[in-house]
């Protein structure tokens, strides 16, 4: 006789973890399985390895979907402050390091281990190596062929992620199962990803690698107030990640290196006042020293600004308020955090997350086509999913 468990969650990261908790708080007798040797790889990771659990100021506004409204009653229902209890009740010390996000203090072991011992409370089984060779629907439940047996459940939860950072164990199984069973998996792509670029801009930004900036970057109508960092391959930084999100291939990217300034009034008044200055001089001011000097000795603005004729300010200007780049792509799954796109949550329940053709089949967290932006937001949506489906499977 196979083994038999009320739920069975495939995938032991955020989302399945606090799904197993939930429902073994509810007497269910839950069992997590995973292909990797251990739980919680992406959680460890993250945040530099400090893990940004939760972002207070989460709302469904700082998730991309193709059905935008999906997210809003699992993210009402469980909240950045429940996780918080949650932590707080761990005694796990945490630190804001930018409004809204929250970091571990020491460690993202501690995030994990308040959702190991979660689960060890509510007496939910982990079992690691192990890998799913079939899954076949019965009446009723399920029937899950692995390489050590065979194990059976009432319910299914797919927990098992998107397809970033391959090195992971990430890969298209979930999607398999969604399709297997007559589900739409809308097109994935690499989300909160460094870009790109030709090689001859990234020759001529050389000088710039490792120097990061604060900038407004936009592009397709959205736009995001962060840093920007210049690396060997191209452009990466918390503002680049943010975007890459939202461009698509061939669209260019419009970075306002000074974004609290209007660099066309400045450097007026500037030849008006000070006639002998340069625009080196005047980006030494508001960039960071290596980069405003690699900056103009690649745009090559040399001699006092006043040599400059109007149009040669409005085009300097324009360059500084809106520098125009088209990257050559993304550096892909390899190095980005989400998966964009996945289950078509349009056939999902937005209050359990369970499928509306089979009501004891549920897909949370990664999986699903709810992405979020960069800064905590993901981790948020994997708990209130996780929570949603272990309230009802």
């Amino acid at each position: 006789m196979a083994a038999h468990y009320d739920v069975i969650v495939i995938g032991a990261g955020a989302a399945g973890l606090m799904c197993a908790a939930t429902a073994g708080y509810r007497g269910r007798r839950v069992l997590v399985i995973d292909h990797a040797n251990k739980p919680g790889k992406k959680i460890l990771m993250s945040g530099g390895g400090r893990c940004n659990f939760t972002n207070l100021n989460s709302t469904p506004a700082n998730f991309l979907s193709d059905n935008p409204h999906f997210c809003i009653s699992a993210l009402k229902r469980y909240t950045p402050q429940h996780f918080l209890d949650l932590v707080d009740r761990h005694g796990v010390e945490y630190e804001e390091k930018a409004p809204g996000q929250l970091f571990g203090k020491h460690s993202a072991k501690d995030i994990l281990n308040v959702l190991l011992t979660e689960c060890e409370w509510a007496g939910a089984e982990i079992r690691l190596k192990t890998h799913i060779r079939n899954i076949a629907a019965t009446e009723p439940g399920y029937r899950l062929t692995t390489g050590s047996g065979s194990i059976s459940c009432d319910s299914l939860v797919v927990a098992c992620g998107g397809l970033s950072i391959p090195t992971m164990g990430a890969s298209g199984f979930g999607y398999d199962i969604a399709r297997q069973f007559g589900l739409t998996v809308l097109p994935t792509r690499a989300g909160l990803v460094p870009f790109t670029l030709h090689p001859e801009l990234k020759e001529q930004l050389a000088p710039l690698s490792g120097i990061s900036c604060p900038v407004d970057v936009s592009c397709r109508k959205e736009h995001f107030r962060e840093p920007m960092l210049v690396t060997h391959r191209g452009l990466s930084g918390p503002s680049m990640l943010q975007i890459s999100s939202f461009w698509q291939p061939g669209d260019p990217l419009a970075i306002n290196l000074l974004p609290t300034c209007s660099a066309r009034e400045d450097l007026l008044a500037l030849r008006s006042n000070k006639p002998q200055s340069t625009v080196a001089h005047y980006l030494a001011q508001h960039l960071p020293k290596r980069f405003a000097a690699a900056f103009n000795d690649l745009h090559g603005w040399t001699g006092p600004l006043q040599g400059y004729k109007n149009s040669d300010i409005e085009q300097v200007a324009a360059t500084l308020n809106q520098w125009a780049i088209k990257p050559a792509g993304t550096e892909g799954y390899r190095t980005a955090e989400v998966t964009l796109g996945g289950v078509d949550t349009r056939q999902l329940s937005s209050k359990t997350m369970a499928t509306l053709a089979r009501p004891d089949l549920y897909f949370i967290g990664e999986v699903v086509d709810v992405t979020g932006h960069l800064g905590g937001h993901n981790f948020q949506w994997a708990w209130a999913s996780g929570v949603a489906a272990g309230g009802d499977a």
